[in-house]
């Protein structure tokens, strides 16, 4: 049995405790939040106690956290529970400086403590079947990448302003399926974008509506379309281009019924809303998490893949910058 903490009792957090209720092998037994009243409510809910992080931190009966706070708070939780020995889940980004991540896997490794970045569109069992046909070689060597991911509506200003930026905060989760679906890291980006959506994010100094385009050594290219408004739901898919044929990954539909009249055709949008397209990814990030600990394996991606992820959306956020494709150095 792994006894888990959770760390930030928001739309995210409560997912992850939803996820961890049924599990026969996990446990969560303690929860923390800035706003007291949101962790005492959550405790309830799931029969664990509301503490503190000093508290959480020095209980030895938990053996996991689960880092759901905003990502400024990451570096100091992450810190902290190197230092007490407990297996770390922290949400993407884990921090918005790579060089702090940096910090953080030297401590990581140095300790021996399981680390998993969350990047859950990994565990999208549709993305993830089409990585797991790419490895069977089904469309022979990966040529080119598109991935398009749209928002139904920008979030509010106040949160662009302390967000990073969109290929910080939006784009981050491309970049890592980027990785995951060439197979091989990428050693350039270039990136470009305009505010076409909200001029009050222009006036913030982000974009709304961005492209990056990335190689790798081998020259294997990626495209990833990004945009804060998409008027017909949330605008998920992938497509992968090999030397034998081509995969694809489709939008999740609010439903599969489809009309045909005289006027043509019609089907469902998009579901709205990114926990309801993620619904299973969430879960299946939390069970992966969980049986790596039960079974001794790192869990992945780990703090690696947070570092890579965060270079290129730094290296993007450059280039859109200087207008320059920025070259990206192995660590």
């Amino acid at each position: 049995m792994v006894n888990f903490a959770l760390f930030g009792c928001g739309r995210i957090g409560k997912v992850h405790a939803m996820t961890l209720a049924p599990l026969k092998g996990a446990n969560l037994v303690a929860v923390n939040d800035y706003f007291e009243q949101a962790a005492l409510d959550l405790a309830a809910e799931y029969g664990a106690r509301a503490a503190s992080v000093a508290d959480i931190l020095a209980d030895e009966t938990v053996h996991a956290v689960i880092i759901a706070t905003p990502t400024d708070t990451h570096f100091d939780l992450i810190r902290a529970s190197i230092a007490a020995g407990k297996a770390i889940f922290c949400e993407k980004p884990v921090d918005m400086s790579a060089d702090n991540i940096r910090t953080l896997k030297s401590e990581v490794e140095a300790a021996r403590i399981p680390f998993m970045t969350a990047f859950n569109r990994r565990f999208d069992p549709n993305f993830a079947l089409v990585a797991d046909r790419i490895q069977r070689g089904e469309i022979g060597e990966v040529e080119m990448v598109t991935i398009l991911s749209r928002d139904p509506s920008p979030p509010p200003v106040s949160y662009i302003k302390s967000s990073g930026g969109i290929f910080r905060d939006m784009m981050i989760h491309d970049l890592d399926m980027a990785r995951f679906l060439l197979g091989e890291e990428p050693v350039e980006i270039y990136a470009t974008g305009s505010a076409l959506v909200d001029p009050a994010i222009g006036d913030a100094g982000d974009v709304d509506t961005a492209v990056a385009v990335l190689k790798t050594a081998s020259g294997k290219v990626c495209q990833i379309s990004n945009s804060r408004r998409a008027t017909y739901g949330y605008d998920q898919r992938v497509e992968v281009h090999g030397a034998k044929g081509m995969l694809r990954a489709d939008n999740h539909l609010e439903n599969t019924v489809e009309i045909a009249t005289a006027q043509g055709f019609g089907r469902a949008v998009a579901q709205n809303f990114f926990l309801e397209r993620y619904a299973e990814a969430y879960r299946q990030e939390v069970l992966h998490f969980v049986d790596a600990l039960s079974n001794g394996e790192a869990p992945s991606p780990g703090i690696n893949d947070g570092l890579a992820a965060q270079k290129l959306a730094d290296a993007a956020t450059l280039s859109l910058e200087t207008g320059q494709p920025q070259r990206i150095v192995p660590e």
